[in-house]
């Protein structure tokens, strides 16, 4: 079964949510040797762009949670700046 979700936020401080994506990647077991950069890399990639450090952070597996009968499997999250896309625009009329 799919389960699809919009979820729009306001970004109240957006160093606080780059800081914990860092920290998150820090902590992170990454074998970088296998990876096209390098952490600091990553990390210079992260401070540069709120909404990928936002879809790092954003724990999607809490969305069934205390539901009865549902169990969490696997999901997407991603984020972007601006207005909503046209699939998720209400419908007007």
């Amino acid at each position: 079964m799919q389960l699809y979700c919009r979820v729009e936020v306001l970004v109240t401080d957006p160093a606080a949510v780059i800081d914990l994506a860092v920290g998150d990647l820090r902590a992170a077991d990454i074998d970088w040797s296998t990876e096209e950069d390098d952490l600091e890399t990553a990390v210079e990639e992260l401070r540069g762009d709120l909404a990928t450090s936002l879809a790092g952070v954003v724990d999607i597996s809490q969305l069934g949670e205390d539901i009865p009968g549902v169990e969490f499997r696997g999901g997407l999250c991603w984020a972007e700046q601006g207005p909503a896309r046209d699939p998720f625009r209400p419908a007007e009329g």
